[in-house]
């Protein structure tokens, strides 16, 4: 990442001179412009038999980081690199555990470096010289629960963030489909001050890209914005319920989208729509409060990030299905777990350029409900457009805007294809995990409100 105390001037210069000349992004972006794919997902509806989307958004893995050599998967378990004379290799990805993962450089400039305009050979110039740590697979038996899903319901191997980049702008994204703020200009990287939204201090301002994917570091707008819609607008002008599980109401960070959006942060529900700790909608589940959509964050413990050695996270997303499984909502529900982004580990697809912002590195995706289908892997092309779109069809609902104005929503496949609502709802099996509903349930404050990732 470019020097912080440059100033912006200069790292606008040299921004711009990396991104259209030595990465390609400048050509690439002007070819792209106005180029939008038609949506080519089934347009059947629910049939009203879900009534509850829950997104379990987990943290930084690419899909060959976790599911590397799944059987139907694309996911080879060896990936291209460059030596140091920048001639392209291949390298065998290498099997780790969760304490042996690298938490890798994953900003926006770092993804157009590993992409490298679509040759995927950039990931060994991050990590330890010469140890090529992005090739990389977590053991498959501290990822149990994540193959136990895969191989019950629906693994998709071409699921794409919306927009390169860390998770501050992946998180938005799962909420609104869009972080434009015009046709030209999109939001990129993170703020210049924490929390990073509408209670961020005076003086605050957001990095954006624009459609030349030249980036602006730190000269865009304070980050309370009013330029797109959210999923939050739709619902509630439906009168349907949602809550967002995070770490704290307010001060959490880049997991925390809509406090950085000032209808809702300033709106009259804010405090009961916005549920912390995480915990939470494992009492939600089990007491019958569960809402319409639901977004699930992990505390810092309960996440998959790369770099800090626990092995919770499996468990953790084991624990919401398992509540939702052995609750009155499993025939009525449909759970969507999904990696925010890559985390600067390896991935051997090309993501499907559609706009200025991306399609960002690919991520895991599995889809869990009585009616997916089983032990399936979807080939079809996804994007965080495709989870709005789907609950938009469960619940009847318009996009939130037009293609050309950014919406994802408007565009994507839906997920509707993984599942299949002719067939009677399958009984739940317990999905066995290390940590149970308890330990989650059981933990203190302070590992709540410890800050999850600041990139």
């Amino acid at each position: 990442m470019l020097s912080r105390s440059l100033p912006p001037v200069f790292v606008l210069l040299i921004l711009a001179f990396a991104n259209g000349c030595s990465s390609g992004g400048g050509t690439l972006a002007r070819g792209l412009q106005g180029v939008l794919p038609a949506a080519s997902s089934p347009t059947g509806s629910t049939g009203g038999k879900i009534q509850h989307v829950i997104i379990v958004v987990q943290e930084n893995r690419s899909f060959e980081s976790f599911f590397a050599g799944y059987p139907g998967a694309n996911a080879p378990m060896v990936g291209w690199g460059k030596n140091s004379q920048n001639q392209r290799i291949k390298i065998p990805l290498k099997k780790i555990t969760f304490g042996q993962s690298a938490n890798l450089l994953h900003s926006w400039s770092a993804a157009m470096r590993m992409w490298d305009n679509g040759q995927m050979d950039g990931f060994s110039a991050f990590g330890q010289p010469g140890a090529h740590q992005a090739y990389s697979y977590v053991n498959q038996t501290q990822l149990a629960p994540y193959w136990t899903m895969a191989k019950q319901y629906v693994l998709a191997d071409e699921m794409f963030p919306t927009e390169f980049g860390p998770s501050y702008t992946a998180h938005m994204t799962l909420i609104a489909g869009t972080d434009n703020l015009s046709r030209t200009q999109a939001l990129v990287d993170f703020p210049s001050h924490p929390p990073m939204d509408c209670d961020a201090p005076p003086g605050t301002t957001s990095t954006f890209v624009d459609q030349y994917r030249i980036v602006y570091w730190r000269l865009g707008p304070f980050p309370c914005y009013t330029q797109f819609k959210t999923m939050a607008d739709t619902l509630d002008a439906a009168g349907l319920s949602w809550k967002y599980y995070e770490t704290s109401i307010l001060n959490a960070g880049i997991w925390a989208p809509f406090e950085a959006i000032a209808n809702v942060r300033y709106g009259p529900y804010y405090f009961k729509d916005i549920s912390a700790p995480p915990f939470n909608v494992l009492k939600d589940i089990q007491n019958g409060n569960l809402a319409n959509v639901s977004w699930v964050t992990p505390t810092k413990e309960d996440s998959d990030h790369p770099g800090l050695g626990t092995d919770r996270g499996p468990s953790w997303s084991g624990a919401i299905v398992n509540a939702v499984g052995q609750s009155k909502y499993w025939d009525s529900t449909a759970i969507v777990i999904v990696w925010d982004e890559w985390g600067g580990q390896y991935d051997n697809v090309p993501p499907p350029q559609l706009d200025f912002r991306g399609l960002g590195i690919r991520v895991p995706c599995l889809i869990i409900s009585p009616y997916a289908k089983q032990n399936y892997v979807s080939h079809t092309i996804y994007e965080w457009g495709s989870i709005l779109k789907f609950v938009e069809q469960v619940f009847g609902l318009p996009a939130l805007g037009s293609a050309q104005d950014g919406y994802t929503d408007a565009r994507a496949n839906s997920l509707i294809d993984s599942l299949n609502f002719n067939q009677s709802p399958r009984r739940f099996k317990t999905i066995p995990t290390k940590y149970k509903i308890q330990d989650f349930t059981s933990e203190p404050p302070s590992v709540m409100r410890v800050p999850v990732d600041d990139e």
